[in-house]
């Protein structure tokens, strides 16, 4: 049976390059997003499945699981993407927009994860990716808002790692340091999604015998 892919959080940027890249390697690619509308193009161009998905919502997550069951199995890999900016002072930030961007930065990547990790320990094979940011590492003023659902991210990936590659159960944690983009970004350099797309797949064809769990991408020449 082909390989499969199931991207969370799918959009315009890393997301397309990355179902672009393993639909060219042949693997089934099914896209979940809140807004799947937004998804028609780039699911024609790699032939995808598409669900509306809240990641951040239990049944929401539990239902998109039901759905790729009937359609593809267990995915051999999943990439969780979503996260969600708030920035703002302490003292000023809305406490329930607060609660409302940790759970999909973060909460999110635990519902999807286990949701996965069910099927893949049944198949005893699969792998679990998150996309982390600078943020996961270390915190920024006004910005505890994403430092906090970054920094649990790489803790949820962290564990999972631990937990789950003994039952050979891949997990991959992507620290991108800096902004993505095919253009620079005033005085800063961006990191081009396919390059991104490209060490993901690198990393997901990891021989066992030397799995990583974490991997830290920046620009070769930084201005910040």
């Amino acid at each position: 049976m082909d390989e499969s892919v199931l991207i969370v959080g799918a959009g315009s940027g890393l997301s397309a390059s990355l179902a672009k890249l393993c639909f060219s390697k042949g693997m089934k690619v099914v896209l979940a997003a809140r807004n799947i509308e937004k998804l028609e193009d780039l699911k024609k161009e790699v032939k995808a499945e598409t669900y509306k998905c809240d990641s951040s919502d239990i049944e929401s997550v539990k239902n998109l699981f039901k759905e790729t069951d009937k359609t593809i199995g267990t995915p051999n890999l999943v990439i969780y993407n979503p996260s969600t900016r708030l920035k703002g002072s302490i003292t000023e930030l809305d406490p329930k927009k607060t609660q409302e961007a940790i759970n999909v930065t973060c909460f999110g990547a635990f519902l999807v994860a286990q949701e996965a990790s069910k099927r893949m320990l049944k198949r005893k094979s699969g792998s679990i990716f998150f996309t982390g940011a600078t943020a996961g590492i270390k915190g920024f003023a006004n910005s505890s808002v994403f430092a906090m659902g970054k920094f649990g991210l790489r803790g949820l990936a962290q564990s999972l790692a631990r937990e789950l590659h003994p039952q050979n159960i891949h997990i991959g944690h992507f620290v991108i340091d800096g902004a993505i983009g095919k253009k620079p970004f005033g005085d800063y350099q961006t990191i081009h999604p396919d390059s991104i797309a490209k060490t993901y797949l690198e990393f997901y064809n990891q021989d066992k015998s030397a799995w990583s769990w974490e991997v830290e991408l920046r620009t070769s020449v930084e201005k910040f």
